[in-house]
């Protein structure tokens, strides 16, 4: 085995594709243990069986759209009217946009990308200092990821429903659990947005009443999409992949033909796009399906959790060496990759030390969120660097503070369990 790890390692240094490197560990340990190869072609052909699956193409398409339309603006624009009168409002409206526009396209990165050109002018021109600005802009970026219908989510829920677990994991179970942590992620981040502005007088909005019809009057076509998903799933009205497929109907109806602002011939391309994303989360799920499916086989987990509890008797610091874990995965890897590769083994070995599985996946991806800004290999880091023309160092010094915090939020959201979890078992 030690030369395959190798020689794999080799070739992911090489930039050999994720899943060709998951699919060849598969295949060589199942003929190791003589069983049938074609258990990985049967594997690739079950995911295709899964409803709550069919939820990640339908979603994924309407983000895609959602950000190739005029959306963003609109999004910045209704929440500016009602929080851009704060001193320090605008950072809110920052905050609020950026998280709800990651929770529908799933993607940290294109948060970024999508609505930086818009907010982060407009806090320099309101008078916000370019560090505090730089730095909330990045780390906003990653906001979002704890909402539902955000891809992680989903994907989540999806792996931990294979692990044949004695508490089993709902979708609907995980979007729940999602939302007090990321609350409490938005609210932390603002509250210290509003003490720094505090006296910045300047950064204060005076906003009229027409302003605030206007601003409803334009997001008319906006406004109901997070009640229709949200709304509809925990209604009872549709399950998961009904409420993707209208999802995907409506935003496809508002932003090609309501509004004409993703013309026909756009349209292709948008879908092309989002299905290349789509068709790497699959590809890679499909073969770690497989993969697991030999740890289990051969007990794996069972044995990695009986080498760990010979060396870590109690919850408390196997959590806090999850979390450094986890934080240190969050910069290597993307989300979706982490999800189907580590969660899988991190699961079992969990549960065994009494840890909900639900409240693990919130665990999870908090950590994979705060990855994302971690010096000094985190991935948003080096996108802002990008996007605003800055140096990576000014962009690790910007994201300082706004790290710290949501570092104490992952800590509260790890150790307070009931959080997660209110929602969820009440």
């Amino acid at each position: 085995m030690i030369p395959l790890a190798v020689a794999l390692l080799v070739l992911a240094i090489l930039g050999a594709p994720l899943f060709a490197l998951i699919a060849t560990s598969a295949l060589f340990g199942f003929h190791r243990e003589e069983i049938d190869l074609s258990v990985i072609a049967i594997e690739i052909y079950r995911i295709a069986e899964m409803p709550a699956l069919v939820a990640i193409p339908l979603f994924t398409f309407a983000g895609y759209l959602l950000g190739e339309s005029k959306a963003p603006d609109r999004l910045v624009r209704l929440t500016r009217v009602f929080l851009g009168g704060l001193p320090g409002g605008l950072a809110v409206v920052s905050l609020v946009t950026c998280a709800l526009f990651t929770a529908f396209t799933g993607a940290s990165g294109v948060t970024i990308v999508a609505l930086g050109a818009l907010l982060y002018p407009a806090l320099l021109r309101a008078g916000y200092p370019e560090r505090f600005s730089l730095g909330l802009v990045t780390t906003s970026g990653s906001l979002g990821l704890l909402f539902a219908p955000a891809l992680p989510l989903i994907l989540y829920g999806v792996v931990a429903q294979q692990m044949q677990l004695d508490q089993p994991v709902g979708i609907d179970d995980v979007f729940a659990a999602g939302v007090l942590p990321g609350l409490l992620m938005v609210a932390a981040l603002s509250a210290w947005s509003l003490w720094t502005c505090r006296r910045s007088g300047h950064a204060r909005a005076r906003i009229s009443g027409a302003e605030v019809r206007s601003a409803l009057r334009d997001s008319l076509w906006e406004i109901p999409l997070p009640f229709v998903v949200l709304g509809g799933i925990y209604g009872g009205w549709f399950a998961l992949s009904e409420a993707a497929a209208v999802t995907a109907f409506y935003v496809l109806l508002v932003t090609v033909v309501v509004r004409r602002e993703v013309h026909l011939r756009r349209l292709a391309a948008v879908m092309r796009e989002s299905m290349v994303m789509v068709g790497a989360i699959l590809i890679i799920l499909a073969v770690s399906l497989a993969s697991t499916n030999y740890l289990i086989d051969t007990e794996v987990p069972t044995r990695m959790f009986d080498a760990i509890r010979a060396r870590i008797d109690d919850r408390l610091t196997f959590l806090i060496l999850l979390n450094l874990f986890l934080l240190a995965l969050g910069m290597m890897l993307d989300i979706f990759s982490a999800i189907v590769i580590v969660v899988p083994i991190a699961l079992p070995v969990a549960v065994g030390y009494g840890i909900d599985p639900v409240h693990l996946g919130i665990i999870f991806l908090a950590n994979m969120q705060l990855g994302y800004i971690t010096p000094p290999v985190g991935m948003n880091l080096f996108i802002a660097s990008y996007r605003f023309e800055r140096p990576v160092l000014e962009v690790y010094r910007a994201t300082v503070p706004f790290f710290a915090i949501l570092l104490a939020v992952v800590l509260v959201v790890t150790y307070w369990p009931a959080l997660s979890l209110l929602l969820v078992r009440g």
